[in-house]
């Protein structure tokens, strides 16, 4: 079972910089100390051979026997040096200890250069005495190791505290700059701890990219922006729909309550469930419109239709408003079919508010058109001849909720309730859209549907 570590980011960071540095530190004391050690120990050997070449230089051989110099006085030296030939010492120092002397002696004919006098701390060096190619002897110098290891003692000291010193001064700057590199996450972990569902436009906000965390702020900050377009839509798409089932409903209520106030002839009963299910119906279609668009939103397998004979039936099914305001719906129908690739039912129910809304404002006459745009796909046009749209309320009319009112006040117009921000929802989640284009007179609103 894999365990999950219960320590920081910044605390595992710092943990393994730590580690990194130290390891790093350890190394480099051990092979500082290493290096010194070899080279102290190179030292002392140089030092006792010299003193022993030196000594050598004051010998004079005299019939094959090894003669001492008059030179130097032996015991006012601080390198004890002993001279050997014929297997005596010729020449020794007065105050050298017994097992240093005995050292010198072996090795002064055991062939090795160099001898360590263990106890005595005392490095012992030979050089040979030779003449005419034979050897006679040997000269042994010794010296003290003491000063050599308390400076190897010293520098390891030295080094192990000053790598304490710098893991330390390491760790305080690490953790510092940790501090400082992770606090635009601290901040906007405790920012998206205290936001909550209504804090649609809170971003974390940190400024132009600059790193990985500020540049993940701003990503995360793009997230936002389309989540929260996703929960305003889903928003919309509530009070779209309440506001396309509220009328059947409200219609369906009033009319089964009439009917069940007081006993009825038969005649009126069947008005009574003729108006139900026409209700019904309406309802059925609504439902089955947004369901399309759903499916159209998630990408699903679409249908396709002919954009004539959708807009022929829905100026059929607005032809009741229409002959209660007294305007007549002309279509001009393209020679050759149109097919778009959106089903039929969508389609209508994204031309039905524009000729309801166009049926409520018209003064007799409204022209729907159909034609393809420059980029192939199909365009279905509905004109009016009413007041038209005032410029201040342009921006507005496909806000759901809105209701304006006509340049000289009187009446509800186009773009009041949801209708036409329900068709141009319709209409974009199918690929297309509806938009508004100036006009001399009346409104004009423009269908873009995607050809088949």
């Amino acid at each position: 079972m894999r365990i999950r570590p219960k320590l920081g980011v910044r605390v595992r960071l710092l943990i393994a910089v730590i580690v990194a540095v130290a390891a790093a530190l350890a190394a480099a004391t051990v092979g500082f100390n290493l290096l010194l050690a070899q080279r102290l120990s190179a030292d002392a050997t140089d030092r006792a051979r010299t003193r022993a070449t030196a000594q050598l230089s004051v010998l004079r051989v005299v019939d094959g026997r090894v003669v001492a110099g008059e030179g130097a006085d032996e015991a006012a030296l601080d390198i004890p040096v002993w001279v050997f030939a014929g297997g005596r010492a010729i020449e020794r120092p007065t105050t050298a200890r017994a097992d240093v002397a005995a050292a010198a002696l072996a090795l002064a004919f055991s062939g090795r250069p160099v001898a360590d006098v263990e106890g005595a701390d005392t490095r012992l060096a030979a050089v040979p005495i030779v003449a005419h190619g034979r050897r006679l002897g040997s000269v042994v110098a010794g010296v003290s190791l003491a000063p050599y290891e308390e400076s190897r003692t010293t520098a390891l000291l030295a080094s192990v505290g000053l790598g304490a010193a710098l893991l330390t001064a390491v760790a305080i700057a690490v953790w510092w700059m940790l501090a400082a590199a992770l606090r635009p996450v601290a901040r906007m972990t405790a920012d998206a701890d205290a936001w909550s569902e209504r804090d649609l436009d809170r971003r974390f906000a940190l400024g132009e990219p600059h790193d990985e965390l500020t540049r993940l702020a701003a990503t995360l900050d793009r997230l936002l922006d389309r989540l929260a377009a996703s929960l305003r839509h889903e928003q919309r798409f509530t009070a779209e729909l309440s506001h396309e089932l509220r009328t059947p409903l409200a219609k369906i209520a009033a009319e089964t309550e009439l009917a069940l106030r007081r006993p009825r002839e038969g005649a009126e009963y069947l008005a009574a469930l003729e108006v139900v299910q026409r209700n019904v119906d309406h309802l059925t279609r609504t439902v089955d419109t947004l369901v399309a668009a759903a499916r159209h939103e998630a990408g699903l397998a679409r249908s396709t239709a002919d954009a004539g004979a959708v807009a022929a039936a829905t100026i059929e099914a607005c032809s009741e408003v229409a002959a209660r305001r007294g305007v007549a719906i002309e279509l001009d129908a393209p020679r050759a079919p149109l097919r778009v690739g959106v089903e039929s039912d969508l389609v209508e129910r994204i031309l039905q508010p524009l000729l309801e809304n166009a049926c409520r404002y018209s003064h007799s006459r409204i022209r729907v058109g159909l034609d393809r745009n420059g980029t192939g796909g199909v365009v279905v046009s509905v004109d009016d001849d009413g007041p038209g749209i005032s410029s201040q309320e342009l921006d507005c009319i496909f806000e759901p909720g809105f209701r304006g009112r006509t340049p000289s006040g009187g009446g509800e117009m186009a773009g009041a309730g949801l209708g036409l921000a329900l068709s141009r929802r319709l209409a974009r989640a199918a690929g297309g859209d509806v938009i508004l284009e100036p006009g001399t007179r009346g409104a004009r609103f423009v269908v873009q549907l995607p050809a088949a």
